[in-house]
């Protein structure tokens, strides 16, 4: 039986990782320095762009359950391609913050399009492809991050134009080589047509575990964007350059690639796995109690460190876990809820740890974040000693 090749897959993720990068670090450099669009606008802009994810990947789950996902996919990364060609010729204002919406629904699409195609892969453990996955995408986000300031100041529409070639590839990628993933889904509609039994229902046990992984990922991912949106500025506020706050964010990608060097050669050690979500969870928490006592640089090396080696754990895992316990016609459907509900924490990240610090202090913050982990793991944990026996897996 004809199969995507694991390596298409991954170039896909890795050109879409690497144009998407183009996009969102300057944007609010862009709105604010060059268009002269207030903080608070901007503030609006980036919450509406992450509830657009949130739309684009749970839409997206649904209809590869129900649809070709090979066109799905084409779709998605073709409305990417020409909304980025639209951008390099008009990105003043309010048309690039239009843009950059809909930019939010094909970037949650895409994502969960090839998350839920991965799922499919057969010829290697679904741990090692998530693994792999997240390494692309990572991969990507270094390239493109690395690349996009030098650009940016030689010219905005060049930029633009850079993103929209490397979705012209990624088109192009899918057109010639994932045809197999559209055969497949004719292969399993015509069988499940045919009588072979596929359950439609998720088993009770079996979801009640998914709606509480999927809670835990909006409380993580809230608690984690305070990484990405404040610890700079209080960085800065401690007399920490800027600069050196970048460099955090050069050791977070290189400590990721080395431990998923390391994952890729345990990935058959399945009964492991929920271990490797733990695990990772724990480190989350353990970064936030080192921030509470963070006033020098090697302080802040050490908690990235630590923040980086959750990370790398916990978030390849979660959507190799949800593929274990879900049935084949409802792992689109599913895939597509992990990517909302991690895009629903982002979007919500920003306005609680800017509520809690206007309040209080970065240091409340920080204990905030980490009772919040750490409850989090408290209750999965309990969660799975009393029912993980009562699970149904699903293997294909």
């Amino acid at each position: 039986m004809q199969e995507l090749k694991l390596r298409w897959l991954l170039t896909g993720s890795l050109l879409s990782s690497i144009g998407m990068s183009f996009i969102w670090p300057l944007t609010s450099i862009y709105l604010h320095n060059r268009l002269g669009i207030s903080l608070t606008t901007v503030g609006v802009v980036l919450l509406l762009n992450s509830l657009a994810s949130v739309a684009g990947s749970y839409v997206a789950g649904m209809a590869y359950d129900k649809a070709n996902p090979y066109w799905l996919l084409l779709g998605g990364v073709g409305t990417a391609f020409v909304t980025l060609v639209v951008l390099a010729l008009h990105h003043g204002w309010p048309m690039f913050a239009v843009l950059l919406f809909v930019l939010g629904i094909t970037s949650g699409w895409n994502l969960t399009l090839v998350n839920a195609i991965g799922t499919r892969i057969r010829r290697y453990d679904g741990r090692y492809v998530f693994n792999m996955l997240y390494f692309a995408q990572n991969l990507g986000v270094v390239a493109g991050t690395a690349i996009v300031g030098y650009v940016y100041h030689i010219s905005v529409t060049l930029l633009f134009a850079i993103a929209a070639a490397l979705f012209a590839f990624f088109f192009a990628l899918v057109f010639f080589t994932y045809r197999p993933v559209g055969h497949r889904a004719v292969r399993v509609r015509r069988a499940e047509s045919a009588g072979d039994p596929q359950p439609l229902r998720l088993p009770k046990w079996n979801r009640i575990v998914l709606i509480a992984f999927f809670a835990a990922l909006l409380i993580i991912w809230t608690m984690y964007q305070q990484w990405v949106s404040n610890l700079s500025v209080y960085m800065t506020d401690l007399g920490i350059p800027l600069s050196r706050y970048s460099m955090l964010w050069t050791l977070n990608a290189g400590l990721i690639v080395g431990i998923q060097i390391l994952l890729n050669t345990l990935s058959h050690s399945g009964k492991y796995l929920i271990y490797q979500v733990f695990f990772g969870i724990t480190m989350v928490a353990l970064s936030f109690v080192v921030l509470i006592f963070a006033k020098s640089y090697a302080w802040f090396v050490l908690a990235m460190t630590v923040l980086t080696m959750g990370e790398a754990t916990a978030f390849p895992a979660i959507p190799a876990l949800v593929n274990d316990l879900t049935p084949l016609d409802l792992k689109g459907r599913y895939q597509g809820m992990v990517n909302a509900w991690a895009s629903a924490g982002r979007a919500l990240g920003p306005l609680f740890g800017g509520a809690v610090i206007d309040a209080t202090s970065y240091t409340t913050l920080f204990i905030v974040a980490t009772a919040a982990v750490g409850v989090v793991l408290l209750a999965l944990a309990t969660l799975w000693l009393l029912v993980h026996q009562r699970l149904t897996v699903f293997n294909y």
